[in-house]
């Protein structure tokens, strides 16, 4: 196999992916010629393109470089893809994402961050902190930091922070030195097929800790007494059966004050400057790493307040005394029951309205219930058609079982445009749109219709 030093020249089928691009950056800091294709021109790919990095987005072997040490695909790539093909046929070689990463991490310090749902943000809470404090530390992240307008970045430090991606157990290819585990409940069950085999995985990513590593978990998670390590420390936003929790939060103006406590430490008034009381948990978890890691709390404190987020997790989008619209990726039930959760915290006179975009098929069929469930915690209720990503439509799986299933009065379902007229006759106080499709690109016509 080679050696990650003698990659000069590298291409990626799918750059445009959130962790793809992460990689292409990656290299491109390191000297390499990186070029890639996407089926759609985004944001991050047009950035990816300003960096210098080429991009096309037609599905052709005549676009493909030749000459390249290494391609490498993301498991969302169908295995008929014309360019996977070809690569694969001429003996180059070709390796998924998390086999990059584990060339990546063989040889450094890391912190893997896995769960089915809060890894992002709480590895980009991680990674600021390490580098808003003077630690240092490489990150690879699964969404954009507001505070860099980036999801990658280099220091001379040899510890990598990664969020540790359970689908294809990719993350089983990571050896951590210090693993959090955010959540272990079901979700891409078209790879796993039931709960129990996606539990199984985060138990055997526990089990890839270094000896004498460390463990953060949640407290209370389906299996949490299988996880073992050298050190560990669970995590909860108000448990104090925790090893750390949450005391004496306040909220203000849609932020948190709070204290984090232990039995052998607690930092004060540490302000959080990001909606939603499960951030806050998010946060503890971070900090958490950052006090085993000895940064001080007076360093801890400031990054923490210093934090603006990360794109698509609990963003402002609007906010004043007539408008409020928040943009959230949830995508599965128990993010959508957190997101809600939140907003209720620091917007409980409001009527909520929420915009939701289900995120495939089989999800949509393997947790109907629970989203119904869920959804039925707004106020009012705007479904679009399901976005099938890389999926073919399921007989009977639409968005209308879904509203089927709920008990909630104010529901419909609308196209984007219908959607769009809806918003601009109603000019609803709270919105929140969620959903990891492609209702992001709605986001900002909603604002302007609000503010119109």
């Amino acid at each position: 196999m080679i050696k990650l030093q003698d990659i000069q020249k590298i291409y990626f089928i799918g750059i445009g992916g959130i962790g793809m691009s992460a990689l292409a950056r990656y290299f491109k800091s390191r000297g390499a010629v990186v070029q890639g294709y996407d089926k759609t021109s985004t944001v991050l790919t047009r950035t990816l393109e300003a960096s210098g990095i080429e991009i096309h987005y037609e599905e052709r072997v005549d676009l493909i470089p030749k000459d390249v040490d290494v391609v490498v695909y993301t498991p969302a790539i169908p295995a008929h893809q014309t360019e996977l093909v070809y690569y694969r046929n001429n003996n180059y070689i070709v390796v998924k994402r998390s086999d990059v990463l584990q060339w990546i991490t063989e040889g450094s310090f890391n912190i893997c961050i896995g769960g089915t749902h809060g890894k992002t943000t709480v590895t980009t809470m991680i990674a600021h902190l390490l580098r808003h404090s003077g630690y240092g530390c490489n990150a690879f992240l699964g969404g954009i930091a507001a505070n860099y307008q980036t999801n990658f970045w280099s220091s001379e430090r040899n510890v990598v922070v990664v969020e540790a991606d359970e689908y294809d157990r990719s993350f089983l290819k990571l050896v951590p030195d210090i693993a959090v585990i955010t959540s272990m409940d079901p979700d891409h069950l078209d790879i796993y097929g039931t709960a129990t085999a996606v539990e199984d995985a985060f138990v055997q990513f526990s089990q890839k800790v270094k000896t004498g590593g460390c463990i953060v978990n949640k407290y209370g998670m389906a299996r949490g007494s299988e996880l073992k390590a050298a050190h560990q420390y669970s995590y909860d936003y108000k448990n104090s059966g925790a090893a750390v929790h949450a005391e004496n939060i306040e909220t203000n103006n849609g932020s948190y004050r709070f204290d984090a406590v232990s039995a052998e430490w607690k930092v004060k008034g540490i302000e959080l400057h990001m909606g939603g009381l499960h951030n806050i948990e998010n946060a503890i978890a971070a900090i958490t790493v950052a006090k085993y890691l000895s940064i001080s709390d007076d360093k801890i404190k400031a990054a923490v307040a210093d934090f603006k987020g990360v794109k698509r997790r609990f963003e402002y989008i609007l906010k004043n005394e007539k408008h409020i619209l928040i943009d959230d990726y949830a995508h599965h039930p128990e993010e959508l029951r957190a997101l809600i959760s939140g907003v209720r915290s620091l917007f409980a006179d409001r009527k909520l309205v929420l915009v939701f975009q289900p995120h495939l098929f089989s999800r949509t069929n393997d947790l109907a219930k629970e989203f119904a469930e869920s959804l039925d915690l707004a106020d009012e209720v705007i479904l679009l058609p399901i976005y099938p990503a890389r999926e073919l439509p399921m007989e009977g799986v639409t968005s209308d079982m879904l509203l089927k299933k709920m008990k909630l009065t104010n529901k419909q379902i609308l196209e984007k445009p219908a959607m769009q007229e809806w918003m601009a006759e109603h000019q609803p106080a709270l919105v929140v749109m969620a959903g990891a499709g492609d209702i992001d690109a709605l986001v900002l016509p909603v604002k302007e219709l609000l503010q119109s």
